[in-house]
């Protein structure tokens, strides 16, 4: 009887890809990737109210363009795919944000805005 030729057994091949880290949450909402999720300021906390309690608007329709981050998704992951870009916001962060760059949603009556963190134009240390 003749002997198969049989290929060697395959050797396990480790995986360079990284594991992502645990989201960093804290809100009723966890976004992926390189979301973030902030709770827009209200007129009291942008400092548009004077001393005597009147608000100050800006304009009757305008969305509020300052936050608080509320959670952070764990960030994009890099051109090699083998781990990922941290994020430069952390929750608790105060932010200003595009105009128009964001999505609205609506949980249990709180209005939330989910953001690309590329649509954050700084990060407000007052």
């Amino acid at each position: 009887m003749k002997k198969k030729n049989r290929a060697p057994a395959k050797k396990a091949v480790k995986s360079k890809v990284k594991a992502a880290p645990a989201r960093i949450h804290s809100g009723p909402v966890a976004p992926l990737g390189d979301r973030i999720v902030i709770r827009p300021l209200t007129a009291e906390e942008m400092g548009r109210t004077t001393a005597s309690g009147i608000i100050i608007p800006d304009t009757a329709k305008e969305k509020p363009e300052q936050g608080t981050v509320i959670a952070v998704g764990p960030g994009k992951w890099n051109e090699d795919g083998d781990g990922r870009v941290p994020m430069s916001v952390s929750v608790g962060d105060r932010v200003m944000f595009s105009k128009y760059g964001f999505d609205e949603i609506t949980l249990a009556g709180t209005t939330y805005y989910v953001i690309a963190e590329s649509n954050v134009l700084a990060i407000i240390h007052a």
